[in-house]
């Protein structure tokens, strides 16, 4: 079967890869297209997971104003300086900033909410009418399942990523790791909303 150039191309571009390996994941897919892309991206993120690991001190602080009500400051880390001047990075930054806008977060990652936080809603949820007369072992069950939903709709990395939704922002940085090839973490960030105090 012929592998066509444009189509080894864009699975470059897509992936992060040589075109070598593109050309190679086309081979193995039998010229399908698609299944080649999620062939390269579960072996891209698989290396993602390894990279997660590496300490990430480089980056940029980027800034995004919505309409003049909303402003962000975000910071993104990366492993080095010279990932941190490229156009793909920048970009990723910019669209963390938009998502920090409009979906407004409090924490970056789930291990940045405070446990007492964490208790607080807990002890909210045991105490709800919904719950009066349910089974012990159903409440706990419950309450894990409450906790998490309240929490992944504040919680950045968890949240559906807006540009697309069939995947979360996590996913997203991830996709960029594979194709950057360093570690990238969200540090910190701040939303200003004009007319709302915290």
């Amino acid at each position: 079967m012929a592998i066509s150039i444009d189509d080894i191309k864009k699975l470059k571009e897509l992936t992060g890869v040589g075109l070598t390996d593109a050309k190679g994941a086309l081979v193995e897919a039998d010229g399908d297209f698609d299944k080649a892309l999620e062939a390269m991206r579960k072996k891209g993120l698989t290396r993602a997971e390894k990279k997660g690991d590496r300490e990430a001190r480089e980056g940029i602080i980027d800034s995004y104003v919505h309409s003049g009500r909303i402003g962000v400051v975000l910071e993104l880390n990366c492993e080095t300086d010279f990932v941190a001047r490229l156009d793909a990075f920048k970009e990723l930054a910019h669209q963390i900033s938009m998502q920090v806008a409009a979906m407004s977060p409090i924490y970056a990652t789930e291990a940045d909410i405070p446990a007492e936080d964490v208790e607080k809603f807990k002890a909210e949820a045991k105490d709800s009418e919904a719950l009066k007369g349910k089974p012990a072992d159903m409440i706990d069950k419950i309450i894990d399942g409450q906790v998490k939903k309240h929490f992944s709709e504040k919680v950045l990395m968890s949240q559906s990523y807006i540009l697309d939704d069939s995947k979360t922002v996590e996913q997203h940085v991830k996709d960029s790791i594979a194709k950057l090839g360093e570690n990238i973490v969200v540090g910190q960030f701040k939303r200003i909303e004009l007319g709302v105090t915290e």
